[in-house]
């Protein structure tokens, strides 16, 4: 809308330099999603979600992050046990992925919101008593990543890509894999769909105490997705963003 000017000659309305919501310093790392409306969403469809952390957090494939984010599932699935279930969960070092079933968009955002607050309250609990000062600063940026899964075979690659992600950023490679097959820092141990599962036994290391999730109701992450054949744990997922 262009600018008009008053009885007193000044402009009024209108774009105006310096107006609108202030840009991210480069410092705060990669900008949230954009504030776009999000698309529908089908109870049938599971959604892969993408949830940034801040840079002032450092890594999250901590030993403290992954018991904040365990305790944040148990959070969410408390208060949102029919309309938001968390059904594969692996944390990388600046992200968390996920793949949840939804009832709509509303129970997305819902669901979401309880996990974040969560998981943030824990993590800068866990900060504050490695540095000694109470920390409430953002642990997460403020919009997350959502895609709408709609076919078998997006289901499957989605699932090989959160559950094998370790590979994506190098982190099998890490000593901490011993004794581990699949991503410690992931639900992969309790993933029934590996190839390797027919002829090697999954042992749980004494003491680990896994992230709460929920066993697949949607057809297209119960059944469809092994329509295009089981995962292999060695896989690697193709070239993406994360």
């Amino acid at each position: 809308m262009p600018r008009k000017r008053d009885k007193n000659g000044q402009l009024r309305g209108g774009a105006r330099p310096g107006a609108g919501r202030p840009k991210r310093p480069i410092s705060e790392g990669r900008a949230s999603e954009p504030h776009k409306v999000r698309p529908r969403i089908r109870a049938s469809q599971p959604v892969h979600v993408v949830l940034r952390a801040t840079l002032e957090v450092g890594t999250l494939r901590t030993h403290s992050v992954f018991r904040a984010v365990r305790e944040a599932s148990l959070v969410a699935a408390r208060r949102h046990e029919q309309t938001f279930r968390i059904v594969h969960l692996s944390i990388q070092g600046s992200h968390i992925h996920m793949i949840v079933e939804v009832q709509d968009r509303t129970a997305l955002a819902k669901g979401m919101q309880a996990f974040g607050i969560s998981a943030a309250k824990h993590v800068n609990a866990l900060i504050g008593e490695h540095t000694g000062k109470r920390r409430r600063g953002s642990v997460f940026t403020d919009r997350y990543h959502a895609v709408i899964l709609t076919t078998p075979r997006q289901v499957r690659n989605t699932i090989t890509y959160v559950l094998n992600n370790w590979h994506h950023h190098g982190e099998s490679a890490a000593s901490l894999r011993k004794p581990w097959k699949v991503d410690p820092y992931s639900t992969a141990i309790t993933f029934d769909g590996w190839k390797e599962r027919e002829y090697t036994l999954f042992r749980i290391p004494q003491g680990y105490d896994g992230m709460f999730t929920w066993l697949p109701r949607t057809w297209l992450l119960k059944v469809g997705w092994r329509r295009w054949g089981l995962i292999s744990i060695h896989e690697v997922p193709g070239s993406g963003t994360e």
